[in-house]
């Protein structure tokens, strides 16, 4: 059998060399903000005219991206302009991860006072004291590789958000090194729900509150399997002291949204699958907000305007998208939750692409 050194080798040969768009920034580069061992940059935005006390919002980019390509297809900055919150978009270095991504299957990148981790912490209290932020209202969110970090950051410093939204990720402490994280990417060997709660009730000294986590995955995701999601979501559930089954399940077009809400009513996790989705953040291009590109995924539907509205950080919205007496017929007849149709997306062409989509997910090559 052949080694899987060699067909990594074949792979990038037979692709050829990688091409990374130059994306003009509205983000400002940042350093000094303390010892950063996992060696990144950062990445801020400030609305002109922030108000004191303002939120912040941690944006985590994927595998062959950066912060700036990110933020032009997700459209956090320009939704920051509209409703006033801070954004803080940590970025990779080839140095430390060929392909750019996060290394969450690396345990001393996703440990506590340590790595990666540490550097994105140490960030986030650099920017929330220079802008004089509100502490009480910090939130990460981030796609594939960034999502498993976010994940990581919920559990290992879960003191400091208040909230949190994994897109097409994978559960925290679920591989330690590729070919478990090449594994799990696949949906293979995924722990059991005991074990997850242990790896991150493990990461820190918490005891609670816990953050509000809102999941997304596209139903036809190759690269990141959907038992991913739903890992996630065992994961938060029961530190949420939540039943298996949702509270709420309401249809948003072709898509799904599950709501999981505690004794008081109050929704602490929401689950969206992505009818037809396949890897990437979904968008809705016709929003003003959002813009088509690799892995930014045209899907007539917002996962930036949704997340923000879970948070309440677009107070109007967010009435409509968390009010426990909303019903599917409600959802529908809200602009905020219509969504438009999913075009046509692509499939992957044979084995060799499928091998190939998960290597390059994974950091193994561009």
């Amino acid at each position: 059998m052949p080694r899987l050194s060699d067909t990594i080798a074949r792979l990038a040969a037979a692709r050829g060399p990688g091409q990374d768009a130059a994306v003009a920034s509205r983000l400002t580069e940042w350093a000094g903000f303390g010892s950063n061992p996992g060696a990144l940059r950062a990445h801020r935005y400030r609305p002109e005219g922030l108000a004191p006390g303002a939120p912040l919002v941690v944006v985590l980019h994927g595998c062959t991206q950066s912060a700036a390509a990110y933020d032009l297809g997700s459209g956090w900055s320009r939704l920051a302009d509209r409703h006033g919150f801070a954004l803080l978009f940590p970025e990779q270095q080839r140095a430390n991860n060929a392909n750019l991504c996060f290394n969450w299957f690396a345990p001393g990148d996703i440990a506590r006072e340590a790595g990666e981790a540490l550097s994105i912490a140490q960030m986030i209290e650099g920017t929330i004291t220079g802008y004089g932020l509100d502490r009480r209202r910090v939130f990460v969110t981030g796609l594939s590789a960034g999502g498993a970090m976010a994940a990581a950051m919920l559990a290992t410093y879960p003191e400091l958000f208040a909230g949190g939204a994994v897109i097409a990720g994978l559960p925290y402490g679920s591989a330690s090194g590729v070919p478990e994280a090449l594994e799990r990417m696949r949906g293979h060997g995924l722990p059991g729900e005991a074990e997850l709660l242990r790896a991150v009730r493990a990461a820190s000294r918490h005891s609670g509150p816990w953050p509000t986590l809102s999941v997304w995955h596209g139903s036809r995701d190759h690269t990141v399997a959907p038992a991913n999601g739903e890992a996630v979501l065992a994961q938060w559930r029961q530190l949420h002291g939540l039943s298996e089954s949702p509270s709420q399940t309401l249809s948003l077009g072709p898509h799904q949204r599950r709501v999981w809400r505690d004794g008081t009513g109050t929704a602490r996790i929401e689950a969206f699958t992505v009818a037809g989705l396949g890897h990437g953040t979904p968008i809705d291009g016709g929003d003003g907000i959002g813009v088509p590109g690799p892995h930014m995924l045209q899907a007539g539907i917002s996962s930036t305007r949704h997340i923000a509205a879970f948070w309440h950080l677009t107070d109007a919205v967010a009435a409509a998208a968390t009010a426990p007496g909303a019903d599917a017929s409600t959802a529908r007849s809200r602009p905020a939750e219509t969504a438009r149709p999913l075009p046509p997306q692509p499939a992957a062409s044979g084995p060799g692409q499928v091998i190939a989509d998960a290597l390059r997910a994974a950091g193994l090559m561009r």
